[in-house]
């Protein structure tokens, strides 16, 4: 007999075909288990059907739709011993780009099928579970920006789409930030608070790599002053995920930390995981370890 597992499967995430990607994820994964599948509506979310597979006794809940499905469902399973499959199937799938996830159904059922586990962390912004990052400013302002319609035609490309068209329109703010280190008072655009971040993040990049499983947050602060500065910032960042040096530029700035509160004058409009999510102050904490998530070996592990 096959373990069982539940399969939480978001039928509205990405752009195909809902039910023939359903029947791909099962005849990839039926032969090892036996999928207890669950839909979200628009009345019932995955926090939702997560925390009732737990009530029946569930060890193996996977998650397949968007980053903002897979947050949702996780809420649930915060230090837990539950073993989180990820398949991913929507827009950005940021959080399978920065652990190193398939982002094709075939790959991403290899990984859970291979049964290696790992604990990662989390996060948590005002109380809401983040497994990516929290935007403050710009970034928040390009992903309320960026429509439905763009999203479902162009993709993640959507959201560097908005990003260029509010280039003309960013403003500076006073920020103060408070760790438990130290208390900084400035001016900024953008900020990132970052448990996990894929390259195409571009505004999470100020350390040299963000580590997952480290127990903490990784915290760039973007302050140009001109169009001009804001596009050698973005460029410079997106130098720094690909070569794992860290910032070196007047206009940019990280810090490393366990949690953190930030306020703003004036209030910024924040996202979390790609959704909106109010408005400052936040005060965000790392969860170290919180989740158990299947993820392909480490090269180490490989050779």
């Amino acid at each position: 007999m096959n373990p069982s597992a539940s399969l939480i499967f978001n039928p509205v995430a990405g752009k195909g075909s809902a039910e023939a990607e359903l029947e791909q994820i099962k005849k990839n994964l039926s032969p090892a288990f036996d999928l207890d599948i669950q839909l979200t509506t628009k009345e019932v979310d995955a926090d939702v059907l997560a925390r009732e597979c737990l009530e029946r006794g569930a060890t193996t809940i996977l998650v397949s739709g968007g980053d903002g499905t897979l947050s949702t469902a996780a809420s649930a399973l915060i230090k837990t011993d539950v073993r989180l499959g990820v398949i991913p199937r929507g827009t950005a799938n940021a959080f399978a780009l920065a652990v190193g996830i398939p982002t094709d159904i075939e790959g991403s059922c290899r990984t859970i099928l291979a049964e290696a586990t790992q604990r990662i962390d989390v996060a948590r912004c005002n109380g809401k579970l983040t497994v990516l990052l929290t935007g403050i400013g710009f970034e928040a302002d390009t992903v309320k920006n960026t429509t439905r319609t763009a999203k479902n035609r162009l993709g993640s490309m959507a959201y560097l789409v908005s990003a260029i068209g509010q280039l003309w329109h960013f403003n500076s703010f006073e920020v103060k930030i408070e760790t438990e280190e130290e208390a900084i008072a400035t001016e900024a655009a953008a900020i990132s608070v970052a448990n996990a971040a894929p390259p195409t993040s571009v505004l999470a990049q100020g350390p040299a790599g963000i580590i997952y499983d480290d127990g903490m947050l990784d915290i760039t602060i973007a302050a140009p002053r001109t169009r001009r500065g804001a596009i050698l910032a973005s460029y410079h960042l997106f130098q720094t995920a690909l070569k794992g040096h860290p910032v070196a530029r007047e206009d940019l700035r990280y810090l490393r930390a366990r949690s953190v509160k930030i306020t703003t004058k004036p209030e910024q409009n924040v996202v979390v995981d790609g959704d909106m999510a109010g408005k400052t102050p936040v005060e965000i904490e790392c969860v170290a370890g919180g989740l158990n998530v299947f993820l392909p070996p480490k090269k180490e592990e490989e050779q």
